[in-house]
């Protein structure tokens, strides 16, 4: 431990005293935001494996429809059963204040008639495309929390991470000098 090279004066005791006293409150704040930090982070992860397993399964279930519809269905009347959707679908992104960290909001909203999913007729296709549009509509919502809950758990990692060294920075270097 270094020592601090210091005039011995009662006005650069003074000083180092409302300095210590500065550094003690501070440890204490940043120690306290850490902590909110901490219970912050492991309540968003732990939403984000439910969230995770949501997502798996909604896709899981889609996937499997639209492989039996490819199955049934040649390539020529799939792509062009696909080619023009006549929903679109926009993200509006804001954002929530989470102990001084921004964490991104993600909010999804389709254009055009929301019970008319399907960009074909209904005469060419299989039920099982029609299975697969339904699954994947409804995989939507579920994905966009999932990427809302990892980006949020990202910065509070971040955030977590340099909290954690100001804290080791006054318990061990600061406060001790």
């Amino acid at each position: 431990m270094a020592r601090l090279n210091v005039n011995p004066t009662r006005m650069e005791m003074t000083r180092l005293k409302k300095l210590l006293k500065t550094a003690i409150r501070g440890h204490k704040l940043l120690k306290d935001k850490l902590d909110e930090l901490m219970k912050q982070f492991l309540e968003i992860v732990r939403e984000n494996k439910r969230l995770r397993e949501e997502a798996e399964k909604a896709l899981e279930e889609a996937y499997k429809n639209f492989i039996i519809a490819r199955a049934v269905m040649s390539e020529e009347y799939l792509g062009e059963a696909l080619m023009m959707p006549k929903q679109k679908i926009a993200v509006d992104v804001g954002t929530k204040n989470i102990m001084s960290v921004d964490v991104p909001l993600f909010e999804f909203k389709t254009q055009g008639n929301q019970s008319d999913i399907y960009p074909y007729g209904l005469a060419f296709t299989s039920g099982e495309l029609d299975s697969a549009m339904e699954a994947f509509s409804a995989a939507l919502e579920p994905l966009l929390s999932l990427a809302q809950s990892e980006k949020s758990a990202q910065l509070l990692s971040q955030e977590i991470e340099k909290t954690r060294r100001r804290v080791n920075a006054l318990e061990n270097v600061m406060i001790p000098n």
